[in-house]
């Protein structure tokens, strides 16, 4: 008998099944709207032109190791977009920041950092998330907590249920939020609702763990993006910022993100920082250069900035373009139900409502891959699949 032969066949990752199967799939007229990536209306994989700009002019790059901690150049760059330079936190010099795996590393290590130093091991999670987040926290022994956030009567926000649930957590609990964006549902707090938030949060001495996968590729406003995150910091809060550079750059497989801190003094940030590179150290050791250069070179000159900045705008604008277009084509198709809340919800993906005989029906009969919770990524729909697409889905909902 080999040493390994009673290992149980562990089940395929949901997002990458989908997209396998689309793959497999020789059907002319199939459709991905699964793997959270964005296309151009041809459906291809868009190099962001200032990207390819930067990319062009690094020269002399050698392959020594960064440090434990990253570029110190990105790291700053990458604090800044999230806090804001004119931070009270940044002028007071009570933060750090550690270049990361992408969003999912600095979501492992924040977790890893909670379960080793903070005093309590909950973790309050939105239902629902990000496949990944509860597989994360339970490998780091983190007791997850779900609270109430997607209403499906409203296809929205239950508000009073996650207020509820906030109330009812034990204190000083960590609590995950989406910075903007939610995933999956594309539904998030109005700025009123969020200062309701950071009340509760305060009273009951909970910690917020940001995941901020989205600023600026949602809306186009890198502020208006952050305004959670740079709320809770005005209001007081100390906070761990899991940030990602793969939507908003287009660096999907350069793995660029940062673990942004927010401590209550300069000594507790050094402190935390020093904590921070030991988990590093002792997980892979120190991160990769390439996308974490480009980024420092677009983050630290005005003008590459800028044409960033026009860049977002054009990813952006695409997304709320196609969603309202396939809202209408869904309507003039004669839909039987209500899809108003696709223009309500925000970010890349939408949480349609679908179910999952729904969902099965647009996938064997129309060619159609998504995920059984029926999440879509709008980035998908293109102008020579969206009538396609509208009349799919009429037909699964009649």
């Amino acid at each position: 008998m080999g040493t390994f032969d009673n290992v149980e066949q562990a089940p395929p990752d949901a997002i990458f099944a989908v997209l396998n199967a689309f793959k497999a799939d020789t059907d002319s007229r199939k459709i991905n709207l699964s793997v959270g990536a964005y296309r151009t209306d041809e459906g291809t994989p868009w190099v962001l032109p200032t990207v390819a700009k930067v990319e062009g002019t690094l020269k002399n790059v050698n392959h020594e190791y960064l440090p434990i901690d990253g570029n110190p150049v990105y790291n700053a760059g990458m604090r800044d977009l999230a806090l804001g330079k004119d931070s009270i936190a940044i002028k007071e010099e009570r933060t750090c920041a550690v270049q990361m795996l992408s969003g999912t590393g600095a979501l492992r290590i924040a977790a890893e950092f909670i379960s080793k130093f903070h005093q309590s091991k909950t973790i309050l999670v939105s239902t629902p998330t990000w496949g990944n987040h509860n597989a994360i926290f339970k490998r780091a022994n983190l007791d997850i907590l779900p609270y109430r956030y997607y209403k499906a009567e409203t296809r929205g926000l239950d508000f009073e249920g996650m207020i509820a649930d906030l109330e009812a957590a034990p204190e000083h609990s960590t609590v995950l939020l989406h910075a903007c964006a939610h995933n999956p549902t594309g539904v998030d707090p109005t700025n009123e609702q969020w200062a309701q938030i950071a009340v509760v949060m305060k009273q009951k001495g909970h910690f917020p763990l940001f995941d901020c996968a989205y600023q600026g590729f949602m809306s186009g406003n890198l502020a208006d993006d952050a305004f959670a995150i740079r709320y809770f910091v005005e209001q007081g809060f100390e906070c761990l910022v899991c940030q990602s550079c793969s939507k908003n750059f287009g660096l999907y497989n350069e793995r660029a993100g940062c673990l942004t801190a927010v401590l209550s003094t300069k000594e507790a940030a050094a402190a935390v920082l020093s904590q921070l590179k030991i988990l590093v150290r002792s997980s892979y050791s120190n991160p990769p250069n390439h996308g974490a250069a480009i980024v420092a070179n677009i983050l630290s000159d005005a003008s590459l900035y800028k044409d960033w900045e026009d860049d977002l705008n054009t990813m952006s604008g695409r997304i709320l373009s196609m969603r309202q277009q396939l809202h209408d084509a869904i309507v003039a198709k004669g839909a039987t139900q209500d899809w108003s809340h696709m223009l309500k919800q925000r970010g890349m993906f939408t949480f349609t409502g679908l179910t999952p005989a729904q969902v099965e029906r647009l996938t064997s009969e129309f060619h159609v891959y998504l995920l059984k919770n029926g999440r879509i990524n709008m980035c998908g729909v293109n102008s020579h699949n969206i009538d396609y697409l509208a009349n799919a889905i009429v037909e699964v909902t009649k």
